[in-house]
């Protein structure tokens, strides 16, 4: 008679939880990602330390300096960091912009391991821009940033209507601009100084001088052309000591450049 035997069942024993590979994985991965935060975002050798700002003068620096700061302060976990790598440079650009009118383009980059330099360029007012009896500095972009102060040697744009501006906004179009800013320098080569210039439309601009006796331009016509006609006509026909009684130039049609004095007996046809 045959028997069958069966092994006996033992009991594994388990592994004590410290023994087992994948926790000493995670242990490990744990510890590198914690190193790696803690080198990149809180080691002090990355700690932003050096701000250099350059190219402002009429912004103040801590100005400018106080706004970085705020912008570079983070937490992590309600950890405070100034970390290089956690600066975000667009937002501090942004905010400066908006805050401050007279700065034209911020450039921002940074200097590792904990420096961060920003490249101020300020607006230039290139002519007074007055709507009623409020009057601004513009820049060459025709874009206003500051009151004016007075500034008697820029040239002075009125306008009969145009909306409320604000600071960092464009009054006036850079090819408008343009034009008026070439006539001023061509009067001043012709030893004519420009009192005030008017803009009543997008067709004509009037400019007054300080003799009391106006130049008519059309805008939209050849600026060039219309000042080649201006010397013209004041070498040929009115030398300076006719231009006491002179009432205006005109320029604005064909290659004519009529004008007419106070007294009619002395009006050309």
């Amino acid at each position: 008679m045959s028997r069958s035997y069966r092994k006996p069942y033992r009991l594994k024993k388990k592994k004590p939880i410290y023994k087992k590979p994948f926790l000493w994985l995670v242990v490990l991965f744990l510890l590198v990602t914690s190193g790696i935060v803690y080198l990149f975002f809180f080691f002090s050798f990355f700690q932003i330390k050096n701000i250099q700002i350059s190219g402002n003068k009429e912004v103040a620096g801590e100005n400018l300096t106080n706004i970085i700061n705020n912008n570079i302060n983070k937490k992590i976990l309600f950890f405070p960091t100034k970390s290089i790598f956690l600066a975000g440079l667009s937002d501090a650009k942004k905010e400066i912009l908006s805050d401050f009118p007279a700065i034209e383009s911020v450039r921002a980059k940074k200097k590792f391991p904990n420096g961060l330099n920003f490249e101020i360029t300020e607006r230039i007012g290139m002519a007074v821009w007055c709507k009623e009896e409020k009057c601004f500095l513009i820049d060459k972009n025709g874009i206003i940033f500051q009151e004016d102060s007075n500034n008697n040697a820029l040239a002075k744009i009125k306008v009969s209507i145009a909306p409320e501006a604000k600071f960092g906004q464009e009054v006036l179009k850079k090819e408008e601009l343009d034009k008026i800013l070439k006539i001023n320098s061509k009067l001043k080569e012709l030893k004519i100084f420009i009192q005030e210039i008017f803009i009543f439309s997008e067709e004509r601009i009037n400019v007054k001088t300080s003799g009391n006796w106006e130049i008519y331009f059309a805008s939209e016509e050849d600026i060039d052309w219309q000042l080649t006609k201006l010397k013209m006509v004041l070498e040929k026909e009115i030398p300076p000591e006719k231009r006491g009684n002179l009432e205006y130039i005109e320029l604005r049609f064909g290659n004519l450049a009529s004008y007419k004095f106070r007294i009619s007996d002395e009006s050309p046809l």
